[in-house]
């Protein structure tokens, strides 16, 4: 062994040493150190990390069924209820389930919520807030819900949901029963909430509020985001603030103005006075915390409307930003915009990830925010100073829509490395064959296309169809967010690489206020059907968030049926075209873990940490959306997650043999 005679090398040593010590007893104290796995991401920050390590790259696959769980919507007089509500779909269901103690919690598709022994399934007790009786859903995609808060003070505890029809909820964890205390069980988002009437149902039949992601408790301050409209008609929305209630008493204690108001920091960057009128510009996916600091993360999405921004001139503080709050007070202690009058629908889609890294010898806090263009901005959690240089670059002003008014620049990190392709080239279409080249480079003219940040324009019938966004509108990263190694400082990113096509037309001012408005966005499809893009279609990507750069990047699957089987490809050997899809990560002391949709049928899978490898599969019967999570009860080691089985989606737990 080589002896360490250096001072100074020793001295870095035992602080970095004790600098991974202290990460493991923070994971210890907030999250699922106890084997538990108590929040969302397994702790307030997001890191979807476990220490357990029962499972191995040596057993992972034999792992067996040890309980399934039907979803209870499927208890429901679904027949009945569509008469009513005929939006009612029970098969989208994304709720990531918590483990605290002796239960397991979960949100379904309807929002229904309920109580799961850990070890045989069984229902212990559940809740219907019977969310289908006001109205459609206000988001597009229906009725979907991603998962719950857990709080207790050693001995209350309570089970805590924002819901699709705009109601926060807290039940008692123990009896499954609103808790009275709690403002009567239930609190109203739309009291005091500009613009948003509870009485009056958007163009859809919708509320005008909505919540689809879990809330985060800190301390006794519970804090919910909130949702409206994402295809508004009109440019007068509800803004979309967030918000923090006493998690005892149900007693509101603060408000975040998402949009600011007259005479707040950062009102002037919504110029002619556009902040009376604009909304949305909240938080529709899941927020972090840092107890110890007491902070809260805000990963802030678009105001309306998303593609066009004619209507809302200026930078448009706080939207797509990170910002971070006091959780006692609201008061913003620090932000940072990372889409400048956003017309790309690029929300920051993830919670952002804490991690403690080291760079250079410096200890440091930091938040790492994955983003649907394919950076991670990094930054002090507590200051908000980047860790590495972020640039403002300039960024194409042309085409433009009438009335529009673009930011010259865009924020770039200088470090990590883009962790997906950005902007459309010729070089980047499909080229299995020459001949499919030639017919992708005459599907490309129909477009607009260009770099990173280039603008959208109009589409107009029989002319240009609009502008290609790569990454598409969906990312890059969504969601699904990263998984975080603390004791490596590793941060793991599922990604997609993917177009999208914004069809901006123009409106007819006595059906809407806005001039300009996305009707739509999906993709194009390129020759013969398949993807316009060469592949990999989607990929995992490990960066050492101590050095700032990219370790490894794998396709997610080497296959992808959908294309495999087109006839213009018969006989071709086919490079790896990574359509596994985009899914959570999992991650254990030992394992990458999470599903795999579109390859040999659904699977299970394991990877090695060190280098992206499957390790082992487990096939599932049906495909999983949701993030799974892992847990220990009586010593014995599980594995979550929720799968779409017909015609009832169902959770599935898995464990080695006895």
């Amino acid at each position: 062994m080589h002896k360490i005679n250096n001072k100074k090398s020793a001295f870095n040593f035992i602080t970095v040493a004790l600098f991974c010590f202290c990460s493991a007893l923070l994971n210890a104290q907030y999250g699922t150190g106890s084997g538990d796995w108590p929040s969302y991401g397994g702790d307030t920050g997001s890191t979807k990390y476990s220490p357990l390590d029962q499972i191995t790259a040596e057993n992972f696959e034999e792992l067996e069924v040890a309980w399934t769980w039907a979803s209870i919507d499927a208890d429901l007089d679904l027949v009945a209820i569509q008469e009513i509500n005929d939006a009612v779909r029970i098969n989208n269901f994304q709720g990531t389930p918590l483990k605290a103690g002796d239960k397991l919690f979960i949100i379904t598709a309807l929002n229904q919520i309920a109580a799961i022994n850990p070890i045989s399934g069984e229902t212990l007790w559940s809740f219907n807030p019977k969310v289908y009786l006001s109205g459609t859903p206000v988001n597009y995609i229906g009725y979907h819900h991603r998962g719950l808060a857990y709080w207790s003070d050693g001995d209350n505890e309570r089970v805590l949901a924002g819901l699709n029809d705009g109601f926060l909820i807290s039940i008692d964890a123990k009896t499954g029963l609103p808790d009275a205390e709690f403002s009567g069980g239930k609190i109203d988002l739309t009291v005091g909430l500009p613009r948003a009437t509870r009485d009056v149902l958007d163009w859809t039949g919708a509320q005008p509020v909505a919540v689809v992601s879990p809330p985060i408790v800190v301390g006794d301050i519970v804090i919910t985001s909130s949702i409206t409209q994402a295809r508004p008609i009109n440019r007068e929305r509800p803004p979309m603030w967030v918000r923090g209630y006493n998690v005892r008493s149900g007693e509101h204690v603060w408000d975040f103005h998402t949009i600011p108001l007259a005479g707040e920091y950062g009102v002037d960057t919504w110029e002619e006075e556009s902040w009376r009128r604009t909304g949305n510009t909240g938080v529709w996916s899941i927020m972090s915390a840092d107890p110890e600091l007491g902070l809260v993360y805000l990963p802030i999405d678009a105001p309306t409307d998303d593609f066009y921004g004619g209507n809302r001139p200026g930078d448009n503080l706080f939207s797509q930003s990170v910002v971070a709050v006091d959780a006692k007070t609201g008061e913003r202690r620090w932000h940072f915009q990372m889409i400048h009058h956003g017309l790309w629908d690029y929300d920051p889609p993830a919670a952002p990830n804490l991690i403690d890294i080291n760079v250079e010898g410096r200890e440091i806090k930091a938040l790492a925010q994955v983003t649907k263009q394919g950076f991670v901005y990094t930054f002090d959690r507590e200051t908000g100073e980047p860790v590495w240089v972020i640039e403002e670059r300039e960024v194409p002003q042309l085409p433009l829509i009438p009335g529009e008014r673009l930011s010259r620049t865009q924020p770039f990190p200088t470090k990590p490395p883009p962790f997906e392709k950005q902007g459309m080239t010729v070089e980047d279409l499909v080229d299995f064959t020459p001949e499919i080249r030639a017919e992708a480079e005459e599907i490309l003219q129909n477009y607009t296309y260009g770099p990173l940040f280039t603008p959208p324009s109009l589409s107009v019938p029989g002319g240009n169809r609009g502008t290609i966004l790569r990454p598409s509108a969906g990312g890059g990263a969504n969601w699904m967010g990263a998984a975080v190694d603390p004791q490596s400082a590793i941060i793991y990113i599922p990604s997609s690489d993917s177009i999208s096509v914004p069809v901006v037309v123009e409106t007819n001012p006595d059906d809407s206020s806005l001039r300009y408005r996305r009707i739509s966005y999906g993709g194009t499809k390129g020759p013969h059907g398949l993807p316009l893009l060469k592949p990999p279609y989607s990929t995992i990507t490990a960066i050492d968030m101590n050095k700032g750069e990219i370790l490894w990047q794998v396709p997610n699957g080497t296959r992808s049926p959908n294309v495999e089987n087109n006839p213009a490809l018969v006989g071709l050997d086919l490079p790896p075209l990574g359509g596994g899809g985009r899914n959570p990560i999992l991650a254990t002391p030992n394992l990458l873990i999470h599903a795999q949709n579109y390859q040999d049928g659904p699977l299970l899978i394991a990877r090695n940490k060190a280098s992206g490898e499957e390790e082992g599969a487990i096939i599932m019967p049906a495909r999983s959306i949701a993030a799974p999570i892992t847990y220990e009860t009586n010593g014995e080691q599980y594995i979550v997650a929720a799968l779409l089985t017909d015609p009832t989606p169902r959770l599935f737990a898995w464990k080695l043999p006895d």
